[in-house]
């Protein structure tokens, strides 16, 4: 996926500006972008960047969100059209002597750049918004892979109206404002020529219907809040961030549009034992003086039991070795990493008499 640069870098302006700092921001780059203006190949993509930034951080409770989850929180919770629905580009591209279209044959700008067309009806068939789900996993849950059982929050058609939003016994009727189209142009005559703008009807907010009694249940929205149980397969080998993305799972498109998808964002647990690097597992490893010197067979925990390691003798305090293959699975490839132990020699802080002198007698024998 391609990773979106942070809206308010795209204004140039500081996380706390403003409201008239922002439209101040937008009208100077929507100046030097605007397509109509600027003809470089890249002038589009950049005056559509600098609009979608302005719809966001124009919009208190949009704002709220991204600052608070970042993209996700705005792809989440709005499609392309939810973004732009209700803000006003007219009155800031009339002040730079910019009509959204330079041309009373066009549709309207902003919604032709982004949805492929103007002067259809707004209410049409929308793909609905991707979910991002949060699942923590346990380092032995990651060597096995597994079959989790999401309960996923996401909205779905209410039973009761079918997704129409109308009370039961009662249709929609088409928008008088728009004639069902969802928007209304307007034709203006500016010191630059004539210029004709598209915006969302306000009366039916781009539906192109009017709902005379809502739904009881959904609120006229024709959707529910409700929790979903979705099983999904976790292959062996995810690692902190992993992204698992379950087709056709996230929040249900309006208009009998495609869903989302629903994207499942891994963690993994703190180990009491070990820690993980790559799909190697560290762990260390107390022994003893004598252990170290002459050697001995130790026992070791792993991800799936208990494993004898050979100490050599004169092994010395933070030696490494190596159990192959107690690791963790690639999920690129079929194997997995090793089980690196670190030794750590104790030394006694307390002796017998007895000890200090089989001491006393090594050291001068050295």
């Amino acid at each position: 996926m391609t990773t979106k640069r942070d809206y308010y870098e795209i204004l140039g302006i500081d996380k706390k500006a403003s409201i008239d700092d922002i439209k101040s921001a937008y009208r100077k780059l929507a100046m030097q972008y605007h397509p109509d203006r600027n003809k470089a190949p890249d002038a589009e993509e950049k005056f559509k960047e600098i609009s979608e930034a302005y719809a966001v951080l124009s919009d208190q409770d949009k704002r709220n969100q991204y600052n608070q989850f970042g993209h996700i929180g705005i792809d989440q919770r709005y499609s392309q059209e939810d973004i732009f629905r209700g803000v006003n580009f007219e009155d800031i591209l009339r002040d730079i002597g910019m009509g959204i279209r330079s041309s009373v044959k066009g549709g309207d700008f902003i919604f032709n750049m982004f949805f492929g067309g103007g002067g259809g009806k707004q209410g049409g068939p929308s793909r609905g918004p991707d979910i991002l789900y949060g699942l923590e996993m346990s380092l032995e849950d990651v060597s096995t892979g597994k079959q989790a059982e999401l309960e996923v929050p996401r909205s779905e058609k209410c039973d009761i109206c079918h997704g129409n939003g109308a009370q039961p016994g009662t249709s929609p009727r088409v928008c008088q404002t728009c004639s069902g189209k969802g928007q209304i142009s307007r034709v203006q005559n500016t010191p630059f020529g004539q210029f004709a703008t598209t915006v969302i009807c306000q009366t039916c907010r781009g539906n192109g219907n009017v709902i005379d009694s809502p739904c009881t249940i959904c609120h006229g929205t024709g959707y529910v809040q409700k929790k979903r149980k979705i099983e999904v397969k976790i292959p062996p080998g995810v690692d902190n961030g992993s992204r698992l993305r379950v087709p056709g799972e996230g929040e249900i498109g309006r208009n009998n549009g495609p869903s989302g998808d629903l994207y499942v964002n891994i963690s993994i647990k703190p180990h009491t034992t070990f820690v993980r690097n790559d799909n190697n597992l560290i762990m260390e490893a107390t022994i003893s003086f004598a252990q170290a010197t002459l050697g001995d067979d130790i026992v070791v925990p792993t991800l799936d039991g208990k494993a004898k390691v050979r100490i050599p003798p004169g092994t010395q305090n933070g030696h490494i070795l190596r159990l192959k293959g107690k690791g963790v699975p690639s999920i690129y490839i079929s194997s997995k990493g090793d089980q690196l132990i670190r030794i750590k020699v104790a030394i006694p802080t307390k002796l017998t008499d007895k000890q200090r002198k089989l001491l006393q007698e090594f050291a001068a024998a050295d």
